[in-house]
């Protein structure tokens, strides 16, 4: 099932897309839903950010190249993380696939980060490997946009991570996903700048829910951004990024100076 939270003359709701048209629903797919007998035109309408999490989670460093590559800038000896590590981001950064996303005008050097996003649809508390994946609704995709001047220099990622519209996410949830088939590859105004095997993950999915959930508990409508390998480009006000994940589609925004 492909989910979408769009907008249209009648308000914003959740949808199930079938081809071309959208069949919206009353409910959601985190709380119960029924079909309608309305159809719209896919192309005819608006795409939110397919949920608006409880809690936006992100797995810390969890692809070899991006960490080695992490270490180097900070002047320190490259080493993998030894256990799954999750941080935090904010609400307010998030926006749909098509959006702009706005350069600070005191930024210097942003970057994409193309990730996976887990999608959770039932509570859940220690897990275990046999039944950690239980509790994931389905998949979708995220760039986890970053000036890395203030990551560096900032004793917290509160804007280098967080600023408005830092946080794409899109456009649509896919219940059914073949991680092990998939690769992520990143366009820049329409070139691959960085492609990988999105399971090639140092911690998978599984070892990551089972960490979290032995202190906290999730919750439907929470969401895991997985980390990113690879090295982006500095970017620039006109530039397009796509991040394309196979099986789950192409996330597209644009880049703005503020």
């Amino acid at each position: 099932m492909r989910w979408i939270r769009f907008t249209d003359s009648q308000g914003t709701h959740y949808g199930l897309v079938e081809d071309d048209r959208v069949n919206r629903v009353e409910g959601s797919p985190f709380d119960g839903y029924v079909r309608t007998d309305e159809w719209v035109d896919f192309q005819s309408v608006r795409l939110e950010v397919p949920v608006i999490p409880r809690t936006f989670y992100c797995a810390g460093l969890n692809y070899a190249e991006h960490a080695i590559e992490a270490a180097r800038k900070r002047g320190e000896e490259p080493q993998l993380p030894k256990q799954a590590d999750i941080g935090y981001r904010a609400n307010n950064a998030l926006v749909p696939h098509g959006h702009e996303v706005v350069i600070p005008p005191d930024a210097r050097t942003i970057h994409y980060e193309g990730e996976l996003v887990v999608v959770i649809g039932k509570q859940a508390r220690h897990l275990t490997p046999d039944n950690a994946m239980d509790c994931v609704l389905g998949y979708t995709i995220g760039n986890d946009v970053s000036e890395r001047n203030w990551q560096r220099s900032d004793r917290t990622f509160w804007r280098a991570k967080n600023a408005d519209t830092f946080k794409p996410m899109g456009p649509w949830i896919e219940t059914e996903f073949d991680l092990r088939a998939a690769r992520t590859c990143v366009r820049v105004n329409g070139k691959c700048t960085t492609e990988f095997a999105t399971a090639a993950m140092i911690f998978d999915i599984p070892t990551f829910l089972c960490a979290m959930t032995k202190y906290l508990t999730l919750y439907p409508g929470d969401v895991v951004w997985m980390g990113t390998d690879g090295q982006s480009p500095d970017l620039r006000a006109g530039d397009v990024v796509e991040v394309e994940i196979t099986g789950l589609g192409t996330l597209r925004n644009p880049f703005v100076q503020g």
